[in-house]
């Protein structure tokens, strides 16, 4: 007769209670195989297939996919023996779908068992049986023991019996990864195998060939003293960060208007305007409208300082590092005046000439990255200032236009902004204001 065995579900990890049933791997009536995985199941740690240690033919399941079972309730009963396994009601056929030597290797216990569940047989009597079913099948019967003369070397004894292991997730990374448990020895209560003992011997077992083949570790890097340009702008960023809870928004801006316009302006014979120079005219006149970005905190006192004029920085790379160049009294000059003192400063900036003055009381910044060929950023504000915009690459886009696809000179505009001295109303109202000057030149006159 056979016997029906229940497999509970086992402790799946360290102080887990309870796992929830994903996927049953098995169904009534399935032949299964000493360690097959029968179920998915998933922890508050990890999803993991729940091997059986019985072998034999599942006459139950418990639990429907979704159900959360606690530790120790039943999972599956399995029926073992050297009998006729035990099916479903009805099915009368199973007993076809596997030969008797399938199933009577199938009813013996795993020699790697769950912490709580023994095997079924010792390893010596499942040799014997095999070997009885082999020859009542009809099979080639065994070979002459080898004499002496031809009889190859003894092998050490293979060590049999149960292994203690805490989870089925030590005993499948062992199994994964090639880890013989019968050559530990756990560390854990009575000899309990944990997964530090398995992960100690994959360790161990790497080959020397493999740490042959390791690099070395590289040389130390070339060091490069924080001081200077690098050193200062390394410290401001790092006080913006530290001091200023920044916030950032963005908008995409159809350009070819404001193009256009600085096309005209040059063909006049006039001394030419730059581009940054039109945007730093929108900028003031936006600051106008949102004066709460041009200002500051004033940390000590808790109070925001607005500012009554506009000292326009503008970000300079050179080959000493980044430089903010400060536009005095920007908020007053027009776009001749704003582009020749552009000009002075970048040549300035480049040549290693520029004056702390021109370098500091800075009250909003232009940073137009699209020199570097990309379109957007989240650039950090220049401590102590409140916001800086950002202008991205000017590129040719499909864009709708007066009602109609079309190719247009699209940029990407970005405003980073201390949230302390506004909310995203004004933030969003300054940028779209911004935008709609890029886009609608005109829209200045009425600032002018």
């Amino acid at each position: 007769m056979a016997q029906v065995l229940e497999f509970k579900l086992p402790d799946l990890g360290e102080g887990l209670t309870e796992a929830e049933i994903v996927r049953w791997l098995v169904a009534v009536g399935d032949v299964v195989a000493v360690d097959q995985p029968v179920v998915e199941v998933e922890t508050a740690k990890a999803m993991v297939e729940v091997p059986c240690p019985y072998g034999g033919v599942v006459t139950a399941r418990f639990g429907e996919e979704g159900t959360e079972l606690p530790v120790g309730a039943p999972l599956i009963t399995v029926a073992v023996g050297s009998g006729d396994p035990v099916g479903p009601a009805g099915d009368s056929g199973q007993a076809d779908r596997t030969d008797r030597t399938d199933r009577t290797d199938r009813t013996e216990g795993s020699g790697n068992v769950l912490v709580g569940y023994g095997t079924q047989a010792p390893a010596r009597r499942r040799r014997r049986v095999r070997a009885q079913v082999t020859a009542a099948n009809g099979a080639a019967p065994a070979a002459p023991a080898p004499t002496p003369s031809s009889a190859p070397a003894p092998q050490p004894p293979v060590p049999q019996g149960p292994v203690p292991v805490i989870s089925p997730l030590v005993r499948k990374l062992a199994r994964d990864n090639g880890v013989d448990l019968h050559a530990l020895r756990g560390s854990g209560p009575d000899g309990l195998i944990l997964r530090a003992d398995v992960e100690a011997a994959l360790r161990v077992e790497v080959p020397a060939t493999a740490e042959a083949l390791t690099p070395a570790a590289p040389a130390e890097g070339t060091r490069v003293p924080l001081k200077g340009v690098r050193g200062a702008v390394a410290e401001k960023l790092s006080r913006s960060r530290r001091e200023i809870p920044d916030a950032t928004c963005w908008v995409d801006a159809d350009a070819t208007e404001l193009l256009r316009a600085r096309t005209a302006m040059n063909a006049t014979g006039a001394p030419k305007i730059s581009l940054v120079a039109l945007l730093a005219r929108i900028c003031a006149a936006a600051l106008a409208r949102f004066p709460e970005l041009n200002s500051y905190v004033d940390t000590e006192a808790r109070e925001i300082v607005r500012l009554p004029g506009v000292h326009l920085g503008f970000a300079a790379q050179t080959e000493r590092g980044l430089v903010v160049p400060v536009v005095r009294d920007a908020h007053t000059r027009d776009a001749e005046s704003l582009t020749a003192e552009f000009a002075r400063l970048t040549e300035a900036a480049r040549a290693g000439r520029l004056t702390p003055g021109e370098l500091t009381g800075g009250t909003f910044t232009l940073n137009n990255y699209g020199v570097f060929g990309v379109d957007g950023s989240t650039p950090i504000i220049n401590h102590p200032e409140a916001a800086m915009l950002g202008v991205g690459r000017i590129v040719p886009k499909p864009w709708v236009h007066e009602g109609e696809l079309a190719v247009r000179q699209v940029v990407q505009l970005s405003l980073t902004f201390d949230h302390r001295v506004c909310d995203g109303g004004t933030a969003g109202g300054f940028l779209r204001y911004v935008a709609d000057c890029v886009e609608q030149p005109a829209v200045l006159l009425r600032t002018v």
